[in-house]
């Protein structure tokens, strides 16, 4: 970023613009949904797959380092739009997990609709799939505020 600004000459603006709106996935692939990414990279697209890798290598490096600043992991959750919806993603950082114990059962992995636990039965590590409810969220938050006269 400060060789962009200070050799390109791009206000911060501009950086935090094509941050915000133009990189990741994005700017791998030309697409931000990861369904068309696994579909593409499933038919050879080298776009598709180097987002596809890139993507799971910073989820791994995430969850590593997560891991190391809490001492340890007693589970794993995958949860949101990819994490709730995407196999293929989950599968791919479990696979570059196992070190820490973190297992999962393939079927049960491909199964997985809403809540789920797709732990393999050794692992010392559980992994569940968690429906991410934001709506009901935001709808005790409202309460709360309603409540307390705000």
């Amino acid at each position: 970023m400060l060789w962009l600004a200070e050799h390109e000459q791009l206000p911060p603006a501009d950086i935090a613009s094509a941050l915000e709106h133009r990189s990741g996935l994005l700017a791998l692939a030309g697409t931000a949904d990861m369904r068309d990414v696994e579909a593409r990279a499933a038919a050879g697209d080298e776009a598709a797959t180097l987002a596809f890798d890139v993507f799971v290598h910073r989820l791994v490096t995430g969850i590593g380092a997560m891991t190391a600043a809490a001492g340890g992991v007693d589970a794993l959750v995958f949860t949101a739009g990819i994490g709730e919806h995407s196999p293929a993603v989950r599968a791919a950082a479990v696979g570059r997990l196992g070190h820490l114990g973190v297992l999962i059962d393939a079927g049960r992995n491909d199964a997985a609709r809403g809540d789920a636990d797709i732990s393999y039965g050794q692992a010392s590590v559980r992994t569940l799939v968690v429906a991410a409810r934001e709506d009901l969220q935001i709808a005790r938050e409202t309460r709360r505020v309603l409540e307390a006269g705000g």
